[in-house]
């Protein structure tokens, strides 16, 4: 019975980290105000438009269709279109899409990444850019959920935990964009209400928020700071990730996600 629960909890974790992880945002270089993409990603299928100027500086838009390479990069064709007037009724036979191009997008971390375009007979284009912030989102509630992670690196090898799961309630305060505090109370853990706090300033980037410079207090674990990265609003509730150094170069990471009790 235990060696069937560990290999499913094996399988658990890795399929939990094959998913591919979602860039969906808008991005924007900070150097050029105007000019930007809509990405909006589909497992591991992007689709991208972006509003560049052409030669006589009017607004032109380019549609790009990219999938994974399994290398890092989303790579793809571009698509230049063309149709009815939009003051006119909408005429199918005037709708065309010409191949125009190539591009890729290769993320740099969670918040940044390198975006390369080919527009046929004009040239390439290569950019860093970023997610672009838009307006706060409400973090503050009452959640319950589940986390997953695992203790790997350690120098004495019989402190590696391959995976834990736990259950948790989770209350999160908040101070307009600046910082917060993440209250998670395990519910089935070595002893019943143990409690495990994150405390500290908070960055928005696009859809994400990190605590880069987190305080942890957790009886689960050694680490005093952490990192909480894509932290973020769902549809149903909040999600996120943690880093953090347990010493005897123990690392421990995981996933946490919860639903909003407030939507029952």
């Amino acid at each position: 019975m235990l060696k069937r629960l560990i290999a499913a909890l094996f399988l658990l974790l890795a399929a939990f980290c094959s998913r591919a992880a979602d860039y969906t945002d808008v991005y924007y270089t900070t150097t050029e105000a105007g000019w930007g993409f809509f990405l909006v990603q589909s497992d591991t299928f992007q689709f991208i438009a972006f509003f560049i100027y052409g030669p006589d500086n009017k607004p032109t838009w380019y549609v790009a269709a990219l999938s994974d390479n399994g290398m890092g990069s989303y790579t793809g064709n571009v698509y230049a279109e063309t149709g009815t007037y939009f003051a006119l009724p909408w005429n199918p036979a005037q709708q065309i899409e010409t191949a125009a191009g190539t591009a890729s997008f290769t993320p740099i971390d969670a918040y940044h990444a390198t975006f390369s375009y080919t527009i046929n007979g004009v040239g390439t284009e290569t950019k860093n850019v970023q997610r672009q912030t838009l307006t706060p989102y409400v973090l503050s509630g009452s959640y319950s959920g589940s986390l997953v992670g695992s203790i790997s690196g350690c120098a004495n090898p019989a402190q590696n935990v391959p995976v834990f799961t736990y259950r948790f309630n989770l209350a999160v305060t908040q101070v307009d964009d600046s910082s917060a505090t993440l209250s998670f109370t395990i519910i089935d853990g070595p002893a019943p209400n143990l409690v495990c706090t994150f405390s500290g300033a908070i960055s928005h980037v696009g859809r994400l928020y990190q605590m880069p410079n987190a305080s942890y207090s957790c009886p689960l674990s050694l680490a005093t700071a952490a990192i909480i990265n894509q932290f973020h609003v769902t549809g149903q509730g909040i999600e996120g990730r943690w880093h953090a150094n347990d010493g005897g170069n123990c690392t421990e990471s995981g996933h946490f996600s919860a639903v909003d009790l407030s939507l029952r």
